[in-house]
């Protein structure tokens, strides 16, 4: 742990976990060198959220990290109340740390009398008194704009793109799992020197691909399938199967949001590929043998960091963890 990495005069900035990823939380205080701050959450018995702020907050810089995952609304309205706790507590500033935004792709309105989620989101945690947002790679870059305090929106990618130059694939080509993911798949491929493959899908319902043609060569290459995230992992499989039909020696899938939901975890223990690669955003209760978890807390250690100290985020873009 490098020493630029602690921060100074911890009296001065607290950070509180909620209860969707506490493992991530105290990975980031241990690299900060500071405690996590000490909170209670409770659930009454008609599972009301009741929380207690057990720290004096007054006139200090805190954060909260909690990930919008499942239980999505329960986790987003414990976020929202640990917000106004904290408010009316007197802290000078509330940032919320939310590695991975949930309701992040109703970000439009696809078909008439459709709702914004969200926009809404973003809303509610404002109305709560939040002052500062810090996000990991967003569905959609634009949610940046539905809110009006100050977004700092983080990218996995160089901490991916270095595993993968350590693993030292040979004939490798990267695959965008549909054209949605086209941008970051081509970043990717351009910094590791590969081709790029995309995989067009038809979704004849949510969640349920149809069908999927391939732009691009895969034949007796290693696939490096790149996608933000893994859900239900419909997209996923249906592109292990398309890129192995088309030639492919080995594949290995890169995700930044474990999402993992049904049936996704039962079909992640047969996944039929070399290996799967993902983040911490969101906390695995499971072990799977073909998994392998990246650590984003000293990414967001150090944006908690230069937040705090007034310091630049984007210095963060492109540096190597």
């Amino acid at each position: 742990m490098s020493p630029e990495s602690v921060i100074s005069e911890t009296n001065e900035i607290k950070i509180f976990s909620g209860s969707a990823n506490k493992r991530l939380s105290k990975r980031i205080t241990d690299h900060l060198m500071i405690p996590l701050s000490k909170i209670t959450l409770k659930r009454f018995p008609d599972s009301e959220i009741y929380v207690k702020i057990e720290e004096n907050v007054r006139g200090v810089d805190t954060f909260v990290v909690q990930p919008l995952c499942r239980p999505v609304n329960e986790n987003f309205v414990e976020l929202a109340i640990v917000i106004d706790a904290l408010k009316r507590a007197s802290a000078e500033r509330v940032t919320a740390v939310i590695p991975y935004f949930g309701y992040a792709r109703q970000d439009r309105k696809t078909s008439g009398r459709e709702p914004i989620t969200a926009k809404l989101i973003a809303n509610m945690l404002v109305a709560a008194g939040l002052d500062r947002v810090l996000t990991l790679d967003l569905h959609s870059d634009q949610i940046q704009g539905f809110f009006d305090i100050p977004v700092d929106h983080l990218t996995a990618i160089p901490l991916i793109t270095n595993y993968i130059k350590k693993k030292n694939y040979l004939n490798a080509v990267v695959v965008s799992p549909d054209l949605g993911s086209v941008k970051r798949a081509r970043k990717i491929a351009n910094m590791i020197n590969v081709p790029l493959a995309i995989l067009d899908k038809v979704r004849e319902e949510p969640n349920v691909v149809s069908r999927m043609s391939l732009l691009g060569d895969v034949q007796d290459k290693s696939a490096i399938v790149i996608d933000d995230m893994i859900d239900t992992g419909g997209t996923i499989f249906k592109a292990i199967e398309a890129i192995f039909k088309r030639g492919a020696k080995n594949i290995y899938v890169y995700v930044i949001h474990p999402v993992f939901s049904e049936p996704a975890p039962e079909n992640i223990l047969n996944l039929n590929v070399s290996q799967l690669v993902t983040t911490d955003t969101i906390f695995i209760d499971k072990n799977y043998d073909n998994v392998k978890v990246l650590s984003i807390a000293p990414l967001l250690a150090d944006a908690i960091k230069n937040i705090h100290q007034k310091k630049s985020v984007s210095t963060l873009f492109d540096k190597h963890y």
